[in-house]
């Protein structure tokens, strides 16, 4: 890549908290809504579902695309899922839905899986991956259940809950990366970024904030490169 080349990121999501994610890179982005069927996807391992999903998001847009000469597009979808034996909890239908997921994941591990594709808009060339983490959740009571699924929170979250949120904390101990648990693996990035020849030499200290009480194993390899 040319010390003069101008890039800039595609972000296939209108998700305002894979936006969030983004930002902590400083890296220049802009969103772009995939309009995809996700139901359409049918691979039942769920690590396979969720890339499939992602590269469907990444292909819809790159159809309709149109490349500038002057600047290098760098497109990133996601698709993130919770599974437990073997079933995948994707976003609650209603509260009564996110009080029987939260109620089975209570005091048990399960596992996140979060897709992504990294694509050069111009080239074609892309990468595909998936993060997995081990999350486990602490015995929360059916009092606190039934509190936070009134605030609403759960309704547009994989498993009906978010890692990150200040009052219910869910989470006793994670294996992985707590940004991939929030939908888009930033410490997988750079790698995927480094294969498509991309220069990420960025400022890491709001991603490493961002992972709260939870280190990432990942995040030691992006500061020694």
């Amino acid at each position: 890549m040319s010390s003069d080349e101008r890039i800039e990121f595609l972000l296939a999501s209108q998700s305002p908290r894979r936006r969030e994610l983004m930002a902590l890179l400083g890296l220049p982005v802009r969103q772009m809504a995939a309009d995809v069927d996700e139901e359409s996807v049918t691979a039942p391992d769920p690590a396979v579902n969720v890339m499939d999903t992602a590269v469907l998001k990444a292909h819809t847009i790159a159809r309709t695309f149109t490349p500038t000469p002057d600047t290098r597009v760098i497109l990133i979808a996601a698709d993130t899922t919770v599974a437990v034996d073997g079933e995948m909890l994707n976003k609650p239908a209603d509260a009564a839905e996110a009080q029987r997921m939260l109620r089975r994941l209570r005091g048990r591990a399960h596992a996140v899986h979060s897709g992504y594709v990294v694509r050069d808009m111009s080239s074609g060339a892309e990468v595909v991956g998936v993060h997995t983490a081990v999350v486990t959740m602490r015995s929360y009571t059916d009092a606190e259940i039934d509190s936070y699924v009134a605030t609403g929170d759960p309704m547009d979250k994989a498993g009906a809950y978010a890692i990150q949120h200040p009052v219910f904390r869910p989470v006793q101990a994670l294996q992985g990366c707590f940004l991939g648990v929030m939908g888009l693996p930033l410490c997988d990035l750079p790698g995927a970024l480094a294969q498509l020849g991309v220069d990420t030499a960025v400022d890491l200290t709001a991603v490493h904030q961002a992972h709260q009480q939870f280190p990432c194993p990942l995040f030691d390899r992006l500061v020694m490169r």
